[in-house]
C-alpha cells in the first residue's frame, strides 16, 4: 500500500471547495477552504467527487485541478516549508521548550 499524498490530497480538497477563482482568493482563504473540504467530506470523500466530476466534466474538471494545484503550489507548500525545514533542522519541541530557551 502506497502512503498517503499530502498535496494530493490538499489539491482534491480545494477542487471540491466551494472557493472559486473569480474569488481572488488569498493563501488563507485557500488553506481554510481546504481544512473545510477535508473535515466534511475527508481524504477519500474529496477524491470520490473529484472522479465524479472528470467522469461528468472532463473538460472543466482539467482546468479546475490545473487551478488547484497552482494554488496548493502557490501558497500551502511555499508556506509550510520554512517549518519543515525548521522541523527538519532543530526537531519538534514542545511550547515548554520553546519559552524557557528564549528567557
Amino acid at each position: 500500500m502506497s502512503g498517503l499524498d499530502v498535496n494530493a490530497v490538499r489539491c482534491e480538497a480545494l477542487f471540491v471547495s466551494a472557493l472559486q477563482r473569480s474569488d481572488q482568493p488569498t493563501p488563507a482563504d485557500v488553506r481554510m477552504a481546504i481544512r473545510r473540504a477535508v473535515r466534511a467530506l475527508g481524504s477519500r470523500g474529496c477524491a470520490a467527487r473529484v472522479a465524479q466530476e472528470f467522469g461528468d466534466h472532463p473538460e472543466v474538471a482539467v482546468e479546475r485541478m490545473r487551478w488547484a494545484r497552482r494554488l496548493v503550489d502557490n501558497t500551502v507548500t511555499e508556506s509550510a516549508r520554512p517549518a519543515t525545514v525548521h522541523t527538519l533542522r532543530f526537531g519538534r519541541r514542545t511550547m515548554a521548550a520553546c519559552t524557557s530557551q528564549a528567557a
